[in-house]
């Protein structure tokens, strides 16, 4: 195990009841001003991922730092934005289903929606439903560049799907996406980008995602637009991939350790309905999370509400009654398990946030 320098001790000026999610906004205000100002020095729009934080409080202070908008996973997470008074609104993931075509449109009552596909199907049907009622949506074409998930899957395929949406009644086409953006993303891209100026087809926007990689978007000189989401928070696959320092990882569960059963293990109350039981994507790292107190603990398991914890390598142990802090290992999905955040400026708490995308699965 690595060994890190332990920090000092959460010190909250008020109790706190555990576990809990807590929030340090000057460390969310530095991750949004550095990635802000990366966009800016590369000529990058920047529209930022809600499903990290979930919370339109979040989303204002990216706004009011230069994003053009922001990227929603899920109709639910727009349907949110949009209450709060954020009108620029991608929709990055494809919309199937009557339910969700009447929903889409309802949304563009609120917003300026865009949204995504990869096929001629989705593309067809979304047309459809918005030609309908007189209401147009930006439409991008998802392109598969690597990570074999969604998104069609050559670059003659992306040109074809794009000059069938710009036929279409009710969609705009605005160009491609593809996440995450690698190196092998920028020739793909450049080829689709060209097939499809080659029939006639503007493609005015190139949008590019994922956190690990944002940092070099602008070495993929055909990206026009970053979308990234858990650089706001950080965890511990960012502090891995050297995304976001340890300091600067903005969100930590707080938790009691409840249990000394024996001299190697204690035992926590947080377990997995309070972090998440995701592995630190991309690094080979151990446990459930990283103790910022207790950096040589290892968070070995977790039943419902008890996290087992293997401190047999730490020099000092912690003691039953000890507040400890967790960075978990992917943030997003730990956000999701909250109904609300405890928001802070050093240690003094200064509100408490619903999570108000919360749940939106649909």
């Amino acid at each position: 195990m690595t060994t890190t320098q332990p920090q000092e001790q959460l010190a909250l000026s008020a109790p706190i009841d555990t576990p809990a999610l807590v929030l340090d906004l000057d460390a969310v205000e530095r991750n949004i001003d550095r990635m802000q100002t990366y966009c800016n020095n590369h000529d990058l729009d920047f529209r930022p991922h809600v499903k990290t934080h979930k919370l339109p409080e979040i989303a204002q202070l990216q706004l009011s730092a230069g994003a053009v908008g922001v990227t929603c996973q899920k109709l639910g997470e727009a349907a949110v934005m949009a209450k709060a008074g954020i009108t620029d609104l991608l929709i990055s993931f494809p919309l199937v289903g009557e339910l969700k075509l009447q929903r889409l449109v309802e949304l563009t009552e609120h917003a300026r929606v865009s949204t995504v596909g990869d096929s001629a199907l989705v593309a067809r049907a979304i047309s459809d439903a918005l030609a309908s009622k007189g209401r147009t949506v930006g439409f991008l074409v998802e392109c598969d560049t690597g990570l074999g998930r969604a998104g069609v899957q050559t670059p003659n395929e992306a040109a074809a799907l794009a000059e069938f949406v710009n036929g279409l009644p009710g969609l705009r086409f605005d160009g491609f996406m593809t996440h995450p953006t690698v190196m092998a993303s920028g020739p793909w891209l450049l080829a689709a980008k060209s097939e499809a100026e080659r029939r006639r087809v503007r493609v005015a926007k190139v949008s590019g995602g994922g956190t690990p990689t944002a940092y070099q978007t602008h070495l993929v000189k055909v990206i026009t637009e970053l979308r990234a989401g858990t650089y706001v928070f950080g965890d511990r696959a960012c502090i891995a991939n050297e995304t976001v320092r340890l300091e600067d990882c903005a969100v930590r569960v707080a938790a009691t350790v409840v249990s000394r059963p024996t001299r190697d293990r204690a035992i926590l109350d947080a377990g997995s309905k309070a972090l998440t039981t995701d592995p630190a994507y991309g690094a080979s790292l151990d446990g459930h999370g990283l103790i910022v107190e207790y950096p040589d603990a290892e968070i070995t398991a977790l039943s419902e509400e008890h996290g087992h914890v293997d401190v047999s390598a730490c020099e000092r142990q912690p003691e039953i009654g000890e507040l400890v802090t967790v960075i978990p290992n992917h943030v997003c999905a730990c956000m999701n398990l909250y109904d609300e955040v405890l928001v802070h400026r050093h240690g003094r708490p200064e509100a408490r946030w619903p999570v108000a995308a919360r749940g939106k699965s649909q």
